[in-house]
């Protein structure tokens, strides 16, 4: 599934041809494509993830996408975690701010095209869209899978900071590329949890866009084994996690992301290279790049994790006093960092 690095590629692709562009018109090819999108005239809860539309459902879905997104300004595509949205000078049923809502699921595609250039397989939605500076565009959407969508949403005003976000993403916390991501926060609720750290970086409502592959990568930089209880995690490690988390994904952001077939790609339709450098994700039986002991590939929720065995020992269970300091049952505890204060955490 594409994570934050891929969808962050694609948006980026995106800005320059959508953003002041008009939407002259759009084609729904296939309505299990508008399976998050709600019609104008209320939720007929005939639609959500994994629901089949009937016949009707499905022809009252196409025409209200189309007739509603006909003529509307896009402005500068935003993302939240794995949630990619277009506002534009379209208003919801009560006034609100009118999103275009895209999520890629396990092989979506979003594609700008010349709007003459030939078909692409599997193309679920088409905009013919006009720039005036860039000319006319297709905006194709493309799913082989039909687990991502494209919706109008309303925007509502963010919970957790400023900024507006669309009613269907509104759950999703803030990921650690946003300038206004709480470290403090995160850091203090991930070392309170008693949930294997990898289980707490793949929770969205803690921290967005992280995916079975950078979690493994980050755990394997920071040299954690991915069932360590986050309550055994020290301030110093939590702080250091986050960094290295957000160091593989500018790698990854330089690198277009990880493609390892053609059903991710950027808006080009080309794909990544961060999969060359990957050291835990998909590398099972080869020496670690750090020690040389090889990579260990275990279940995990229906994928797999993968780690150092050496590299990535699981730190023992721990307790915590009333001062909230953590020990293992032999009475250890983690040295409390001391030094400089930043953002409220010591370093």
């Amino acid at each position: 599934m594409p994570e934050l690095p891929e969808v962050e590629v694609v948006r980026a692709g995106l800005a320059p041809a959508v953003t002041g562009a008009r939407v002259v018109a759009a084609e729904v090819r296939d309505p299990r494509a508008l399976k998050r999108h709600v019609p104008v005239s209320g939720d007929d809860g005939l639609g959500g993830h994994g629901v089949t539309l009937s016949a009707a459902a499905s022809a009252a879905r196409s025409a209200d996408f189309e007739r509603r997104i006909a003529g509307i300004s896009l402005e500068a595509p935003e993302r939240r975690g794995k949630f990619m949205w277009i506002p534009t000078s379209g208003v919801s049923a009560d006034g609100a701010p009118l999103a275009l809502l895209a999520h890629l699921g396990m092989s979506g595609q979003v594609l700008l095209r010349a709007h003459d250039a030939a078909d692409e397989r599997h193309v679920r939605i088409r905009l013919w869209i006009e720039h005036p500076e860039h000319g006319e565009h297709r905006v194709d959407f493309a799913d082989q899978r039909l687990f991502g969508s494209l919706a109008l949403d309303a925007l509502r005003k963010a919970s957790d900071g400023p900024g507006l976000v669309p009613a269907q993403a509104a759950h999703i916390a803030r990921d650690p590329v946003d300038p206004a991501f709480d470290d403090g926060r995160f850091i203090a609720v991930l070392r309170n949890r008693s949930s294997g750290v990898k289980k707490l970086l793949l929770d969205q409502t803690l921290i967005s866009g992280v995916g079975n592959i950078y979690a493994d990568e980050a755990l394997w930089r920071a040299r954690l084994h991915p069932d360590t209880p986050g309550i055994a995690i020290g301030p110093r490690k939590a702080v250091e996690l986050l960094a290295v988390l957000r160091a593989v994904f500018a790698q990854a952001l330089s690198e277009g992301g990880t493609s390892f077939d053609e059903q991710y790609v950027n808006v080009n339709g080309q794909a990544g290279y961060f999969a060359h450098s990957l050291h835990a994700y998909g590398q099972a039986g080869r020496p670690c790049d750090r020690c040389g002991t090889p990579i260990r590939r275990v279940p995990f929720g229906g994928r797999s994790s993968h780690f150092c065995p050496k590299c990535q020992r699981r730190r023992p269970s721990v307790v915590r006093d009333a001062r909230g300091r953590a020990g293992d049952p032999s009475g250890h505890r983690d040295v409390q960092a001391s030094g400089p204060v930043a953002d409220g955490l010591a370093l």
